[in-house]
């Protein structure tokens, strides 16, 4: 039987939150050539994204200004974008993230992949109606014209917020028939077994893929990951996949995701950034454990091996490493 696991972030409501206070210490900390970064740190990452939204109405009322435009205009860098990504709300910063992700230099399939393949169908709903709202255009409609093939026809759906969600979708039945068919289309590999796949992988429940996933395993005696690598190739390949590793853990998937985005490119700034930010909230604490599971060394420990001053320190901060963790 599917299991979800009990999520836990690292970021928390701060429970002696003075707003007004904070505002007063950040119009201080932006005066002058030379922020105070410290302080900086220290007021938005120890308060949750909703607070930070309440200082920030207050710092406007109370200076005139707004401070997601004044962090913009005095900061820079990686920590101009960790200070401002951390001003966003969730639905906000994924649907920027989306639209740099098309809009950008080039297209970060990379980006779509990892918004599209985790996010539940209330975040989706949430991010098309800012996307929508900030851009003018809805999302499916620059996914179409910046992707293409059964990439792409898969993104449109996941972008539709349109999975089976509950336990009332769990059949054991109707499981193992989607295991044969999975099977079918990773033998087929046509057009139409494309279509097979995704139908199943973007459409179906957690619950109900986990036991297809397992009805898969019997049958074949192969792991559907191991199957699809072989049968699939690109950015298609890469959406099967990680929607594969979100339901079967997303802590664990994006552990993966920032082991590679720390070693096999080069430290990607912005895939980091995105994880960390994105996750604070919602399961970091869990990915971090995983993190240190499956590579033997914490997640902490890989950021200051490759960031550095007030960029790592926010980081880290977000991060909330532990004496254990250095």
């Amino acid at each position: 039987m599917y299991c979800g696991q009990m999520n836990q972030g690292t970021i928390f409501p701060a429970t002696d939150f003075n707003p007004a206070e904070d505002a007063e210490v950040l119009f201080s900390a932006l005066q002058g050539m030379e922020c105070n970064k410290d302080d900086l740190i220290e007021i938005l990452t120890q308060c949750c994204n909703a607070q930070r939204l309440i200082i920030a109405q207050i710092y406007s009322g109370s200076y005139g200004q707004d401070l997601v435009t004044e962090l913009k205009e005095k900061l820079s860098d990686h920590f101009k974008e960790v200070m401002v990504g951390l001003m966003y709300p969730p639905a906000f910063f994924d649907a920027h993230e989306l639209r740099h992700a098309m809009k950008g230099v080039g297209t970060d399939e990379n980006c779509l992949i990892e918004i599209l393949a985790s996010r539940t169908n209330s975040e989706i709903y949430a991010i098309n109606e800012v996307y929508m709202m900030q851009f003018g255009v809805p999302l499916q409609e620059d996914i179409d014209s910046e992707t293409s093939g059964h990439f792409r026809d898969a993104l449109m759906i996941l972008a539709q917020g349109a999975r089976e969600e509950g336990y009332e979708y769990e059949d054991q039945a109707m499981a193992a028939e989607d295991a044969t068919i999975l099977w079918d289309a990773c033998q087929g590999k046509s057009g139409e077994h494309k279509t097979m796949l995704q139908d199943i992988l973007c459409r179906k429940s957690y619950q109900q893929l986990w036991m297809a996933f397992q009805q898969f395993q019997l049958a074949s005696g192969q792991d559907i990951v191991d199957v699809i690598t072989d049968c699939y190739d690109g950015h298609f390949q890469q959406l099967l996949i990680a929607i594969i590793l979100c339901v079967r853990d997303k802590a664990s998937y994006f552990a993966y995701k920032l082991n590679s985005a720390i070693y096999e490119f080069g430290f990607h700034n912005k895939t980091v950034i995105r994880i960390l930010i994105s996750r604070s909230e919602l399961d970091l604490m869990n990915i971090k454990r995983n993190y240190k599971e499956r590579y033997g060394h914490s997640l902490h420990h890989d950021i200051r091996q490759y960031a550095s001053g007030h960029y790592e320190a926010a980081l880290s901060a977000i991060c909330t490493g532990d004496a254990e963790d250095y």
